[in-house]
């Protein structure tokens, strides 16, 4: 591991990490939608699929405006979501209970994906990168989006789990 001393250096260092997780994401995506029940929450992640080729590339954009290679280093964080939401995926279990599991595991990625990106923007700001601050802004707010959106979608998902379990 190289040592990082100028914080342009982390900022290089967090970008790659978040292209490694980005790029993980992209192949584990369409084996969430292939498992979601909920016909709305197959079309989440058909959509944040089309958003996060779009975010690997803004990253591939950034470095290459910093003379940098965004490949090289292995988001293990991402590793270990995407191995909870294969195992989620594995489980047997009802239809609503299955999606509302997905919609965690996806939730965890977003929340990873949201305080990497937040500290890449900050660094960006910090050193006086307004353009690459902005980038990075807009992806954010495209993660917070789907945040928002999976916290939408478990309502009625988590409302159905909840009813199976219910007398009747």
């Amino acid at each position: 591991m190289s040592k990082l001393s100028t914080l342009q250096e982390l900022l290089v260092h967090e970008l790659k990490d978040l292209y490694s997780a980005e790029t993980q994401l992209i192949k584990a995506l369409p084996k969430m939608a292939k498992a979601a029940t909920s016909e709305e929450l197959k079309a989440g992640f058909e959509e944040h699929l089309v958003q996060t080729k779009v975010h690997a590339e803004r990253i591939e954009a950034i470095m290459k405006s910093l003379d940098e290679s965004p490949r090289g280093k292995t988001c293990k964080a991402m590793q270990g979501l995407i191995e909870e939401g294969e195992e989620t995926i594995k489980e047997k279990a009802e239809d609503p209970v299955k999606d509302a599991a997905l919609i965690v595991a996806a939730q965890k990625v977003e929340h990873y994906e949201i305080a990497g990106y937040g500290s890449a923007r900050n660094f960006a700001k910090l050193l006086g990168m307004d353009e690459v601050a902005g980038t990075l802004q807009e992806t954010l707010d495209e993660e917070g989006a789907t945040d928002k959106k999976l916290t939408q979608m478990s309502r009625n998902v988590n409302v159905e789990a909840c009813e199976l379990g219910s007398p009747s």
